[in-house]
């Protein structure tokens, strides 16, 4: 039922902006919003930044690394950052479909500058708006349901492969911090994410069953048409869609594990796995706003994490640092520009 209220309530809040609003007002964010939001992406990266207390040793670190015999391996990651962008591109077309067809471009356009707008809303809620702009009206409401349920499916993963690896942690992890604050707070994690993995995983694979039921509800009628699309999503799209989000996953993994080695991080593929599947659920659990907060709690949550394994805290922030630059940073500047070429609003004659 939240899902189907939040779908709704962001799908007429865009509408409603995107018809009300006079020529003067087209002209402005069609032309000036993009610069705009270039900058002000800059400078509160910038001030994140400022915010750290370790952020001039990590970039430091970060500049030896480039200059030096291991550099391809950064370049490599940021390469799989491009993959990692693909998939979830052809993941969004892929369920897209059911209310418009997009290239694969469009659709990785559309990701971008969702990357974009997430990047200043809490737990990147603006990636559905972003989004939804590279569909004609009347479409967008519906694209709004279609596009959380491409979030779920990665947020399954997230938190089954999270619940591995705190498993994994507790058993092949450093017995000593195990049983420090570490240790408590993460089985606190544990209960949590099985309870919402296990309801989240019913939730998906009912979706159309839950659609039908809803719509016997006289008063739930009309909400629950716009999300009347979610019934066409049958097993096979959404075990593509998992699958999708599985690939997409194993990115990440590469990418860490080649960071880590860059940065003299001393750990075991299976390590990275275990750590790193915990740093996501923590990250997913826990509410932030990239450009604010994302930086420090990646930070936080990966000294806690990672040092299970290896106590090189230097190479555990450069690590972090990379990784939201790579991943969420330059996804987000591109986005900034691809907004120049998004006409917001229609004319009308």
């Amino acid at each position: 039922m939240k899902v189907f209220a939040r779908s709704v309530g962001i799908g007429l809040l865009c509408e409603h902006i995107l018809v009300t609003s006079n020529k003067n007002i087209k002209i402005l964010l069609n032309y000036v919003i993009g610069p705009l939001v270039f900058c002000l992406l800059a400078w509160s990266i910038y001030q994140q930044l400022l915010r750290q207390n370790n952020w001039k040793t990590s970039l430091q670190h970060a500049w030896q690394v480039l200059s030096g015999a291991e550099w391809w391996k950064v370049f490599l990651a940021m390469a799989l950052m491009l993959v990692n962008w693909g998939l979830e591109s052809r993941k969004w077309q892929l369920v897209i479909r059911r209310v418009q067809d997009l290239s694969f471009m469009q659709s990785a356009k559309a990701v971008f500058t969702g990357t974009t707008l997430g990047f200043f809303t809490p737990n990147r809620i603006g990636e559905y708006v972003g989004r939804i702009l590279y569909l004609d009206e009347g479409k967008r409401i519906q694209a709004i349901s279609l596009t959380i349920v491409c979030s779920m499916g990665q947020l399954l993963v997230t938190w089954w492969a999270g619940i591995g690896g705190i498993l994994y942690l507790q058993a092949y992890g450093n017995t000593e911090l195990l049983h420090t604050f570490a240790g408590l707070w993460m089985k606190l994690v544990l209960y949590i994410a099985i309870v919402a993995a296990v309801i989240l995983t019913l939730f998906y694979f009912r979706l159309a069953g839950l659609v039908r039921w809803v719509e016997k509800i006289p008063r739930l009628r009309k909400p629950v048409s716009y999300v009347r699309v979610l019934d066409s999503l049958n097993a096979t799209i959404l075990f593509r869609i998992l699958s999708l989000s599985v690939l997409r996953y194993s990115v990440f993994m590469g990418q860490y594990y080649l960071l880590f080695d860059v940065f003299d991080v001393h750990v075991t593929a299976a390590q990275v796995v275990g750590a790193v599947s915990v740093i996501f659920l923590v990250l997913s659990i826990v509410p932030s706003i990239a450009v604010i907060t994302d930086l420090g709690v990646r930070w936080k949550v990966g000294i806690e994490v990672v040092q299970i394994f290896d106590n090189n805290i230097t190479g555990i922030l450069a690590t972090s640092l990379a990784i939201w630059i790579i991943n969420l940073v330059i996804p987000a500047l591109i986005g900034s520009l691809l907004i120049l070429g998004i006409k917001l609003f229609n004319s009308r004659k």
